[in-house]
């Protein structure tokens, strides 16, 4: 098949494109380098294409979304700090670029496959959280992929097939300081042998799912016969940031403490995912648990 990976330069993209690959298929990358790095595609950049182009043109992305099976879209600004200060950049990049991305899916009849966050549920008590739960993001980035949502029921309407994937809480290898999740930002302090720092009080809820993994459900909902569908990816095991900082602590052997900060704006306090439908549609289930990988990663 012939496939397009905006985004693809960056951590979720580059392992996607690295799957698609590897899975004999004709993959384009479309990356502005804004956050992707080329090198992140090195071991098959030789077996690809890549064209430097910002979703935001609509022009540009018209000559070369053609011709095609599918789109994967996984360009985004996914900060969500960021978000607070920059909200008119993230909403004409993450709403205004992915719209771009269903207007031509609409004129030229390919299907989306695309990256929608858990984020969009905002504060939720009762957890895990189903696909049904009220959406009442907290943060301008949450709202930027609630926006999108909408935009994926109009679309829809339209008969674009679309399906948008709400990622949790993504780690793996690749994942950059500047734009990471926890782990990373735990993993690299204690690599230089400094205790983690929390915000909060640890006490907040998340759901950790391997970047491999959701490389997987992107192919497996764009292979299968489901035309629409805002599905939950996450490894649907809770963990607490403090239950994470002592574990990373554990498996380093190092003698530290967690040090205490005040708690961020925008932050979530319980996330975790129902995964039953993506299980069910795609026959989906994640394969690595964070603290396996945590084990390996951290063996001194």
């Amino acid at each position: 098949m012939k496939y397009i990976v905006t985004g693809g330069a960056g951590f979720v993209g580059s392992n996607l494109v690295k799957l698609l690959v590897n899975q004999g298929h004709d993959v384009t990358v479309i990356d502005n380098l804004h956050t992707g790095k080329k090198e992140n595609l090195d071991s098959v950049n030789k077996k690809i294409q890549f064209k430097n182009i910002d979703i935001r043109d609509y022009e540009l992305l018209e000559k070369n979304l053609k011709n095609i099976n599918g789109v994967f879209h996984q360009a985004a600004l996914t900060v969500v700090q960021d978000s607070f200060n920059k909200p008119k950049e993230y909403h004409d990049v993450n709403v205004v670029g992915t719209e771009n991305i269903f207007k031509l899916a609409h004129k030229n009849n390919f299907k989306v496959v695309y990256a929608s966050s858990s984020s969009v549920y905002g504060h939720k008590n009762n957890i895990p959280i189903k696909e049904t739960e009220s959406r009442d993001p907290i943060n301008p980035y949450g709202q930027t992929k609630l926006d999108d949502e909408y935009l994926v029921k109009k679309y829809s309407k339209m008969g674009v097939k679309i399906i948008g994937l709400r990622y949790f809480n993504i780690f793996g290898k690749g994942q950059t300081l500047e734009y990471a999740g926890v782990i990373t930002k735990f993993l690299d302090r204690i690599k230089q042998n400094k205790a983690p720092i929390i915000f909060g009080d640890g006490s907040q809820i998340r759901d950790f799912i391997f970047v491999e993994d959701i490389a997987v459900a992107n192919l497996l909902s764009m292979e299968s016969k489901i035309e629409n569908l805002l599905v939950n990816i996450g490894s649907g095991k809770p963990i607490t940031i403090l239950e994470l900082a002592n574990i990373m602590i554990k498996f380093s052997k190092l003698k530290l403490k967690p040090i205490f900060k005040s708690s961020l704006d925008g932050d979530i306090q319980k996330s975790q995912a129902d995964i039953t439908l993506a299980n069910e549609n795609f026959n989906w289930k994640p394969k690595k648990m964070v603290t396996e990988w945590l084990e390996e990663t951290l063996k001194i």
